[in-house]
């Protein structure tokens, strides 16, 4: 993104030192027209995550991700392990939505939707701003001897970081192993509900850990997407960017002097005031280009806006462009990339919808008991089998049976003929199927089962009937 020459920037991060120990950045507390912007959608991302597994829909939460037990509830549709290949497509359509944006849109998603930036830059930092105070404020705190101000400021502040990490903590539980059992928890107490209580904790740990002190390393060190821009990002994609062409024009960037003609100069919009530096919460100079550690957070626009305005000179020399956008002034165009994703993403969408459609609240299987041959029994022959039911909903069915669909001959269940699945549990046994071995056309006919809870046909399902291989 830069004519500048020297990359020597390249080979170092803005969070380590020459020594290579860890440099705490104090970013300026931003403000301005797109920080508003990220205000609101911020709070309102915040909001539907800590709702989400609250919120049930016919009984099913509406997000949960059970890893432990398998189960799986997204939107408020249940997945279970046999719902695994409907998971993993959800799965591949969020990644491929996430690449279409990046390659139209940058990294857009960090800046604005990724729960890292939001929780660190809409909670922390401004907790951080209000007992902390601003840049210089902070540095000079962080320098301070430990008296009595820096004693009381440092408690109060990790007590605060510790609260909200801990009710962070209990939201991801309850995504974890769901609402109803993070209630109990409560009901219950720590003693009896012990291991619930450690991963509590665990968890708590954990936020604390990256919200006090990892913090933007999170982005630079353990998240790959910063990486994928190499791969993602063109000449085409829309950033957060500096405008090199007009803010450093013949003679490159120079300090404000207000009876200076710069257009007489030659030099660039550019007054090296560094305001974009302290703002940013990467420690980054986005003169320098796309960068690894930007997150597009839109920081770096409103503080430039601001200065542009202060001096007289246009807005918009960080903006929201693409390189060609700046280089050559080319608009934005929905190239052959962007289409060929956005195809790839509609398809995945239609099959992703299709599939649950054609999901089935009920599944049955029915299997032949391996080993085991058919068996005369007067006129008929029987053959047995072992099913298995998975009741997806969160309806009791009191009163499930199996019929033969297309054949004639009768269904003997090893126990109750008729018997009940519980909401959101699987029932199992053993059956028989007699046909009269007259009707049967060869050695192997595929008959067709029904599972039915009273008169109502819950589901279909196929299996094998063997029989002897002459018949009379």
């Amino acid at each position: 993104m830069s004519n500048l020459p020297d990359e020597a920037f390249r080979d170092t991060i803005g969070t380590i030192d020459e020594g290579g120990n860890r440099k705490f950045i104090f970013p300026k507390k931003p403000s301005g027209k797109f920080y508003d912007y990220r205000k609101i959608v911020s709070y309102v991302l915040l909001a539907i995550l800590v709702a989400n597994p609250f919120i049930k829909i016919n009984g099913n939460q509406f997000m949960m991700f059970n890893v432990m037990e398998r189960r799986f509830n997204i939107f408020g549709f249940p997945f279970w392990p046999q719902d695994f290949y409907l998971f993993v497509i959800s799965m591949i359509v969020g990644v491929v939505f996430v690449i279409l944006f990046t390659v139209v849109f940058g990294r857009i998603f960090c800046g604005w939707i990724c729960p890292q930036t939001i929780f660190l830059e809409m909670v922390f930092r401004r907790i951080e701003y209000w007992i902390d105070g601003d840049r210089g404020s902070q540095s000079r705190l962080a320098r301070q001897e430990w008296d009595a101000e820096k004693i009381r400021k440092r408690l109060l502040k990790w007590t605060i970081f510790f609260l909200i990490s801990f009710g962070i903590a209990n939201v991801f539980l309850a995504y974890l192993v769901g609402s109803d059992q993070l209630f109990l928890m409560i009901e219950q107490g720590p003693v009896k509900q012990a291991s619930n209580f450690i991963a509590l904790l665990i968890f708590t740990s954990v936020f604390y850990f990256v919200f006090v002190w990892f913090r933007e390393q999170v982005c630079i060190i353990a998240c790959p997407y910063g990486r994928l821009q190499g791969v993602l990002l063109d000449n085409k994609s829309i950033n957060v960017a500096y405008d090199f062409v007009r803010g450093e024009k013949e003679t490159g960037r120079g300090k404000f002097n207000k009876k200076e003609d710069r257009s007489l100069t030659g030099k660039g919009d550019c007054i090296d005031c560094l305001q974009c530096v302290h703002v940013c919460p990467m420690g980054i100079d986005i003169r320098n280009g796309t960068q690894l550690e930007c997150t597009n957070c839109t920081a770096c626009i409103d503080e430039c806006d601001h200065i542009m305005e202060s001096v007289g000179l246009p807005k918009g020399l960080i903006r929201y462009a693409s390189e060609d956008e700046i280089a050559k002034k080319e608009p934005f165009k929905f190239t052959a990339r962007m289409k060929g994703y956005t195809a790839v993403l509609c398809i995945l969408l239609s099959v992703f919808v299709g599939m649950l459609f054609l999901r089935t609240n009920v599944e049955a299987i029915i299997l032949r008991l391996p080993g085991q041959l058919f068996q005369h029994k007067g006129e008929n022959i029987s053959n047995v089998y072992t099913y298995k039911i998975v009741n997806k909903t969160m309806n009791d069915y009191n009163d499930i049976h199996f019929e033969l669909i297309d054949q004639k001959g009768e269904i003997k269940n090893v126990g109750n003929k008729h018997f009940r699945i519980k909401r959101e549990e699987t029932a199992q046994g053993t059956l028989f199927i007699e046909i009269n071995e007259a009707i049967l056309e060869s050695d192997k006919t595929t008959v067709k089962i029904g599972v039915y809870n009273g008169k109502e046909l819950l589901e279909t399902t196929k299996t094998n009937f063997l029989g002897p291989r002459s018949f009379n």
